[in-house]
């Protein structure tokens, strides 16, 4: 039969009602003729409640044991989901990461998936058992040590495993009826997507858009697997992201959405000599750290002193990693200061039209204007605009860009079911 994964977030399984529904729309898919392999996310807010109480009892806990705590949420996901599909009448089997193959990389908190050897999953499923899996989490292919893959790493356990079982699709449910061209909680007007590119996903995941996790639609680019991300809490169809079949000639609308990510910050290196090596000499030093960076400027060079400015992003909570990684290389770059701003947000326009068509960047600007936006940083690509202001503009921002661009909806507000757009 063909294999098909459902992931389920947090909102969907807030209690013990929501889980009878989970379980329902499980045994549905199961009943309509295929095998299903199941990946739970923890319930409600169960991961943020876990992380206030270590926080209580240790403001500094050790990654391992922190690891070992938030992956017990999803164990209650799985058991509880797994007891209400046996109420139906159903064979149920729950496995936690590491009994489901998920093999990661050593990093406590936002380790990497190596490889998924799922072999319990199909010994399961050709038993005709329904599977469900606990996301989020793995075994340390060097430590045998349980890790986990970081926030949102739930919906790339759900790909990984519909790589690994050769799944038709990978159906992700949330709070809401599919992809928005915005987040429907800062822009009420946004319009349902019914179809998307990969290549327009990932870069409105990277922008800010929280509904599929960036990492989980890069697994899902490599191994060309289908997404269908629909509501748990509606039968509508949802949005499809999948990238055209080669020939495919789909003509794609100019602009797919505007993504916002408030949890950035901003570090300015200030006063670097401008001289060969001395940038390099700075993102060699944040990589060491083991930071991810998103935007880059530079600025140019004064005449008169030979110093210039170099600012970039990064998430905000890993500021004050920055600034001790660039503290230690002061005397060998010698800039003279460093700032930290953690008051800003970060805009995306994202569209495969960019290319073909002309205007969009003055529409794009003119909108920002006309709302009394400003923009302190600027970065492009082929199909993205990017921008970062104060974060308390943000939102105004996305709502000015938003109907610029004509993408507000003529059929009412869209609806956030659970109140969190995952």
């Amino acid at each position: 039969m063909p294999i098909v994964v459902q992931k389920y977030g947090g909102s969907s399984l807030a209690d013990a009602a929501s889980i009878k529904r989970v379980a329902r729309r499980i045994t549905e898919t199961k009943r309509a003729g295929s095998d299903v392999c199941v990946v739970v996310s923890a319930m409600g807010d169960t991961t943020d409640e876990l992380l206030d109480l270590a926080q209580e009892v240790s403001p500094l806990p050790p990654p391992r044991e922190l690891d070992m705590l938030m992956t017990a949420g999803e164990r209650i996901s799985m058991a509880l989901v797994a007891m209400a599909i046996s109420d139906l009448g159903f064979s149920a089997r729950s496995f936690t990461g590491s009994q489901a193959g998920v093999i990661t990389s050593a990093e406590h908190g936002k380790a990497k998936i190596i490889d998924v050897t799922p072999g319990r999953i199909t010994s399961a499923l050709d038993d005709g058992h329904i599977v469900i899996v606990a996301g989020f989490q793995g075994v340390s292919q060097d430590t045998k040590e349980i890790t986990t893959l970081g926030r949102g790493g739930s919906d790339t356990t759900a790909v990984a495993l519909a790589a690994a079982l050769k799944a038709e699709v990978c159906e992700i449910y949330s709070d809401v009826d599919g992809v928005f061209t915005a987040d429907p909680r800062i822009a009420p007007r946004a319009s349902k997507l019914d179809r998307l590119s990969a290549e327009e996903m990932l870069e409105l995941a990277a922008g800010g858009s929280k509904i599929l996790h960036l990492r989980c639609v890069e697994y899902a680019r490599r191994y060309n697997i289908p997404i269908h991300v629909r509501s748990t809490f509606t039968d509508k169809i949802g949005t499809i992201v999948v990238d055209p079949a080669e020939g495919e000639t789909v003509e794609a609308p100019i602009i797919a959405g505007v993504a916002h990510d408030p949890g950035d910050a901003k570090v300015t290196v200030v006063g670097v000599p401008d001289r060969s090596g001395m940038a390099a000499a700075i993102f060699e030093a944040v990589a060491r750290a083991g930071l991810n960076i998103d935007m880059i400027v530079q600025n140019v060079s004064a005449v008169e002193t030979g110093l210039t400015d170099i600012s970039f992003t990064l998430p905000k909570g890993d500021g004050k990693t920055a600034l001790k990684a660039l503290e230690e290389i002061r005397p060998t770059v010698g800039f003279h200061s460093l700032q930290f701003d953690d008051q800003i947000g970060k805009l995306s326009l994202v569209g495969a039209g960019m290319r073909t068509n002309t205007g969009v960047s003055a529409t794009f600007f003119k909108a920002l204007a006309d709302a009394g936006v400003n923009v302190e940083m600027i970065s492009t690509s082929e199909i993205r605009i990017s921008v970062v202001t104060r974060e308390e503009r943000l939102a105004e921002a996305v709502r000015a860009v938003h109907s610029a661009f004509g993408l507000d909806s003529d059929s009412g507000e869209a609806v956030v079911y659970a109140g969190t757009g995952r």
